[in-house]
């Protein structure tokens, strides 16, 4: 798999920007940004990714290891909507 990244850069790199602007979304926006300032937050978010990029390419498990961060994220959405649906539910 590292081969495959190290083949595909520019896809690799689009990997991690919209792994990390998934993060971005979820974690750290609490509130809507106005256009210029998230324009800036993205265009920063597209050069660290290049940062990232540089260690994948080097050898470290980014991409991996932001794969398994969203899915740590989505388990806790599903954790989260399963726990509102029983606590909706009437008692018996």
């Amino acid at each position: 798999m590292t081969d495959w990244f190290r083949a595909n850069p520019v896809l690799t790199w689009f990997l991690i920007f919209v792994l990390m602007s998934f993060v971005y979304n979820r974690v750290f926006r609490t509130r809507k940004l106005p256009i210029l300032k998230a324009a800036v937050v993205y265009i920063l978010l597209a050069l660290f990714s290049v940062v990232l990029l540089d260690f994948q390419l080097f050898g470290l498990p980014i991409v991996p290891s932001m794969s398994v961060a969203v899915l740590l994220m989505f388990m806790v959405r599903i954790r989260y909507f399963v726990e509102g649906r029983s606590s909706r539910k009437p008692e018996q």
